[in-house]
């Protein structure tokens, strides 16, 4: 269902041909939101379409083969307005960076002090280009969404510059040989809830 809420929602804002909706779901601003493959948008739109929740029109190209603009109708923004109303899921998260860090006496300082640099490096080119999305943005609401996710964005990188030293202090003290008999050792004081817990 994230997927057909996710191609109403960006329609809602105006229209778009698939590849438009594509582009967006997986790497512009409605990145953040749901998780959309490639091959999922193309089928909802199809299945939108044969619901009359969208439209489409052919418009042409110079040289090119035509562009299939979609655009939601009244019933999609029934459809939307209901999917939003219903109870939501719990936010994911995930991080590459942090199975590095929660390993950190495993991999040494060399990497962990790699990883962190280039961890804070891309939270600050998502922080530039959430502001730069800011700054074009003439809808309140979005504004809005989009100074929630730089603010939490900030908070991650400010508990990274005051606590890396830490990390990295971890790394180095405990890397070497004995890391993994360590690790088997600490396991059950750390252990992580599982899905059932």
């Amino acid at each position: 269902m994230s997927v057909r809420r996710l191609c109403l929602a960006i329609l809602n804002f105006g229209d778009a041909t698939g590849y438009e909706i594509r582009k967006a779901s997986t790497e512009g601003e409605f990145s953040y939101f749901e998780e959309a493959g490639f091959g999922s948008i193309y089928p909802t739109l199809a299945k939108l379409e044969a619901e009359g929740l969208v439209t489409f029109r052919h418009e042409a190209q110079d040289g090119k083969p035509a562009r299939k603009v979609y655009s939601i109708t009244e019933g999609g923004r029934d459809e939307l307005r209901a999917l939003l109303s219903e109870p939501l899921a719990k936010d994911t998260f995930r991080s590459p960076f942090l199975l590095v860090a929660m390993c950190a006496d495993l991999v040494g300082g060399t990497v962990v002090r790699r990883a962190i640099d280039r961890h804070m490096e891309q939270i600050k080119a998502e922080i530039d280009q959430l502001k730069q999305m800011t700054a074009d943005c003439d809808h309140p609401a979005t504004a809005w969404t989009i100074n929630c996710g730089i603010t939490c964005m900030e908070q991650n990188l400010r508990y990274l510059e005051m606590n890396r030293s830490e990390l990295e202090r971890l790394a180095e003290v405990r890397s070497g040989s004995d890391a993994v008999a360590l690790a088997h050792v600490e396991q059950d004081r750390c252990k992580l809830p599982t899905a059932a817990e």
